[in-house]
């Protein structure tokens, strides 16, 4: 019952943030990395600077059994960690300042390959096959008695498409 008021009660303010809607969920994948302040993770360039927040990010903070002070792990790639090490004691600095207080007592530096940083360059694709003929005509076909012709393209290419799935899993399955 009270889930459901809730639900009613948001539909009648309007529109929300999307950053309001997540901030359960993002805080929820934090914590399970042992990120007790997830504006760690969403503010990272503008805690630790834009230069460093370009070379690494953060991945973990761990915690020791009974002691104070966790151990931030941050992922860079093998050539930036000379410059990043050197750099490790502002970093702390400036994530403690995050926290409020001494929270991280030991930054940690995990190399990876440069696209373990980044998404990974999309793969070439290249240019897709030409469209079957006899299946353009059978989508023309189909959607000639269409007058608006805008629609009728839109139509057309929607048809074609589903035209050549079905002939590719046609294919697939003999």
């Amino acid at each position: 019952m009270a889930a459901g008021q809730d639900k009613s009660n948001r539909r009648k303010r309007g529109f929300e943030r999307a950053g309001s809607l997540m901030q359960d969920r993002i805080r929820t994948a934090g914590e399970s990395r042992g990120f007790a302040i997830t504006r760690l993770l969403t503010h990272w360039a503008e805690i630790v600077g834009e230069d460093t927040a370009r070379v690494a990010r953060p991945v973990k903070v761990s915690y020791a059994q009974g002691g104070f002070g966790a151990t931030l792990t941050v992922l860079t790639t093998g050539a930036q960690a000379p410059m990043l090490q050197a750099d490790l004691p502002r970093i702390r600095d400036r994530v403690n300042a995050c926290y409020g207080y001494n929270a991280i007592s030991r930054v940690r530096i995990t190399q990876t390959s440069a696209s373990g940083l980044a998404e990974a360059p999309a793969p070439y694709d290249p240019a897709p096959p030409a469209p079957d003929p006899a299946l353009r005509r059978r989508a023309e076909e189909t959607t000639a008695h269409v007058a608006d012709s805008a629609l009728r393209a839109a139509l057309e290419a929607l048809g074609e498409n589903i035209l050549s799935r079905s002939k590719a899993k046609q294919r697939q399955t003999s």
